[in-house]
């Protein structure tokens, strides 16, 4: 199945988009994304990301990764049909990330690993809150958004 995973950068540097792709593209895969669906991914800094946080959300400050879902899905319950495809595209629009890349360079010297690894992260991160997870408790619905994450990272083989 091809997922249309759409990348766009407010940086002047080049990153690497395929490990971004993969890594979503895994994320669906391991959560049994049944249909073709776009994903669109914005990169940018710790001013641009505290900008979009501000607008969209009301909160006065950068964080690491945003994410704007299209629709409300149950964890474990992704889209399986077409139902909510694109008509002229035939893609599920899962919604939209954005990715600080000045705050995960941070979050990989504090962690001890690459950037690349918490970039792809984060990616599956927010692909995950895509598809209705959420970690905003420290119960159960944290731990399994936890396992989940690690379980995609392991599967590409950059787990911790």
């Amino acid at each position: 199945m091809k997922h249309e995973i759409v990348i766009e950068s407010e940086l002047e540097e080049d990153f690497d988009q395929a490990l971004l792709t993969k890594a979503i593209t895994a994320a669906l895969e391991a959560e049994g994304v049944a249909v073709p669906c776009e994903v669109d991914v914005l990169l940018t800094d710790d001013e641009g990301i505290h900008e979009i946080n501000r607008d969209q959300r009301g909160v006065d400050k950068p964080t690491d990764v945003l994410s704007f879902p299209m629709f409300e899905y149950v964890p474990g319950q992704p889209p399986r049909d077409e139902a909510d495809a694109d008509p002229e595209t035939g893609l599920v629009p899962l919604g939209d990330m954005v990715l600080s890349v000045e705050r995960a360079r941070a979050q990989a010297q504090e962690y001890g690993h690459s950037v690349q690894r918490e970039l792809a992260y984060l990616a599956v991160h927010s692909a995950l809150h895509l598809l209705g997870y959420d970690h905003m408790d420290d119960g159960p619905e944290k731990a399994r958004m936890r396992a989940r994450e690690e379980a995609v990272l392991d599967g590409l083989g950059i787990g911790r």
